[in-house]
């Protein structure tokens, strides 16, 4: 037993604590750079696309044609979801934030999949693909459901294009495609962050692979992970115009209140999925009528860099993905999860590759209670 008496080593939150290695994904923070097994996020983002990432994430290469097709094959194989499941989508969003759909919709297809009591690499591997070749459908269901639209089944093979299109009913243009496939690929991982360590912990048991993004979608839904890119366009919304931006700012801060969308725990720099981000928020929001908008963030960005720039607090990811997420016609309510949509490939990977020298996560706690011992008095006698 550990108690606050003892001299050990405690770092809250876990914070700064090396608990498993990858050569997934790394962040460097300092220099604010994010790169995927060597590979740059700037260049991947310009020349990669989504499903040629989650190859590279997982494997540990860029695939070649045929294996880029045996993937994208697998993917598809059974990428639909079948009227029941849409049926619970549809209550599920009659009440609760579609997270909660989402992650029901995970489990569901965890208890109707009968391989999800194999534990083997192989069996893992196969969730992983069927589960992550499903979550373009699972996603666009959950934005149908919740605006009470009927289910939209498209043969579309591409990952970004099919969700487009089963969101809205029509295909994307390839600018919108661009976009958002670039979005899917910068949120695809990010070190071993609350969500994909939970997933991590979850497969540590050597649970399932439908278990692991449960848990990772659970953790993915607070405020603090997935959810601030809606926050902060609430922000944007609420602050309304660029003139408002200096004097709302300064009122937040003496209130110390916590400006969504900037500062990061590992970047004290300019995050660089931020930056890729900024500039196609811009183009779309010209394209949609959104110009205020963005000029607000812009204005935003200009008063927290000059307050608080010199203490590492910058824009991060979350700034402006939530307004290139309205631009392309999503509610704020989606925006989290279109980061799960993204991420599996994250929670896959990262748990695939710890079963390969899987060791259960076991950390320990620091007891601040009564040691005693307390001798026990019976009910009736207790005062």
């Amino acid at each position: 037993m550990i108690t606050g008496s003892q001299n050990t080593d405690y770092a809250r939150g876990l914070e700064g604590v090396v608990a498993a290695e990858t050569r997934i994904g790394f962040v460097d923070g300092i220099n604010g750079r994010l790169v995927y097994r060597g590979y740059n996020i700037e260049e991947l983002a310009e020349s990669s696309t989504f499903e040629e990432v989650s190859y590279l994430l997982l494997y540990g290469k860029l695939p070649t044609k045929s294996e880029f097709t045996n993937f994208t094959s697998k993917l598809n194989a059974d990428n639909q979801i079948n009227d029941q499941l849409f049926k619970i989508l549809q209550e599920c969003t009659k009440s609760s934030h579609p997270m909660s759909a989402l992650r029901t919709a995970v489990s569901y297809l965890g208890a109707m999949d009968k391989n999800s009591n194999k534990f083997d690499l192989a069996a893992q591997e196969a969730m992983g693909l069927k589960l992550m070749g499903k979550f373009p459908s699972i996603v666009a269901a959950i934005n149908r459901a919740q605006q009470g639209k009927p289910i939209i089944r498209s043969t579309e093979p591409n990952y970004t294009a099919r969700f487009l299109e089963e969101s809205f009913g029509k295909k994307p243009t390839e600018f919108e495609t661009k976009v958002f496939r670039t979005a899917l690929i910068l949120h695809a991982d990010h070190g071993m962050n609350a969500s994909t360590f939970a997933s991590m912990v979850t497969i540590s048991t050597l649970s399932d692979m439908y278990s692991a993004v449960t848990s990772a979608i659970a953790s993915l839904k607070g405020p603090l992970h997935g959810g601030a890119n809606e926050q902060a366009l609430d922000m944007l919304e609420r602050i309304g115009t660029p003139k408002n931006a200096d004097k709302v700012i300064a009122e937040m801060l003496e209130k110390k209140e916590k400006i969504m969308g900037f500062g990061h725990r590992v970047y004290k720099v300019y995050d660089p999925r931020a930056k890729i981000l900024k500039g196609y928020a811009k183009k779309l929001a010209e394209d949609k009528g959104h110009t205020e908008l963005f000029e607000t963030a812009e204005e935003v960005e200009k008063v927290m860099i000059n307050k608080l720039g010199t203490k590492g607090i910058f824009p991060n990811v979350d700034f402006y993905s939530g307004i290139v997420y309205k631009s392309l016609g999503f509610d704020p309510t989606l925006f989290t999860p279109i980061f799960a949509l993204s991420r599996i490939s994250g929670w896959f990977a990262r748990s695939f590759e710890y079963l390969h020298d899987n060791r259960l996560f076991r950390p320990r706690s620091m007891y601040k209670g009564e040691v005693g011992p307390l001798k026990y008095i019976p009910i009736a006698d207790r005062r």
